[in-house]
């Protein structure tokens, strides 16, 4: 099974809560489609399917862009992490130039190419690491629910730190994870998301759209 085929075999189109106006291909429960997963790659420990699922950082990210189109109109626009192309299909909504959205995984980078389609979006997608390429290309830089991990997390401050030196505007949706740098952003919304207990541990994550700011500042 390819893919594409995997990932209509094992998610619904349905709307996001948050951003109803956006349909994703999205998996109703983490742990069957979590062992699928493993059994199509047919390896054990792989990483969680982060695409089959709409996080509270990116809800956030996706509601704001499209409240506030003049963040990204315009604009070459790069979603790192992309997972399922919420905040990629969302800017492309809001009227970016060009969106790139980024993800390493080859089953979200299928997503990503299904969820664009359903919502009639063109994005360009990179199945690889964008942090590994130069970050001096783009108008406009998002990422939602990216500092959940340490050595990741230092990894996107980097690449956002360099990308916003290169004239880029920096916007993150983070409910301020374990490693989210909170003293290198400041706050530009706050939002109740709906999640499911299953994934947040709650039905409702106070989640915040944050914009990097220089070091200087």
């Amino acid at each position: 099974m390819n893919p594409a085929q995997f990932v209509r075999a094992n998610t619904g189109l349905l709307p996001v809560p948050l951003v109803p106006e956006i349909c994703l291909h999205l998996a109703e429960e983490s742990l069957p489609i979590w062992q699928k997963t493993e059994e199509e790659l047919g390896a054990m420990n792989v990483p969680p399917p982060y695409w089959a699922f709409a996080w509270a950082g990116g809800q956030a990210l996706a509601r704001y862009i499209l409240d506030t189109p003049a963040a990204v109109a315009g604009c070459r626009v790069l979603d790192i992490g992309s997972g399922s192309g919420l905040t990629a299909i969302a800017a492309r909504k809001a009227g970016a130039a060009h969106v790139l959205a980024a993800d390493i995984d080859a089953f979200a980078a299928a997503a990503i190419r299904l969820n664009a389609q359903a919502n009639g979006m063109a994005v360009e997608i990179l199945q690889g690491d964008p942090l590994a390429a130069p970050a001096d290309r783009f108008g406009t830089v998002i990422a939602g629910d990216m500092f959940y991990e340490r050595p990741l997390a230092k990894r996107v401050l980097s690449f956002l730190d360099a990308a916003h030196a290169a004239g880029a505007r920096v916007l993150v949706g983070d409910p301020q994870r374990s490693y989210f740098p909170k003293d290198r952003f400041r706050q530009v919304a706050a939002y109740a998301v709906p999640v499911t207990r299953e994934l947040e541990d709650a039905e409702i994550k106070k989640t915040a759209v944050w914009e990097l700011v220089s070091l200087s500042q």
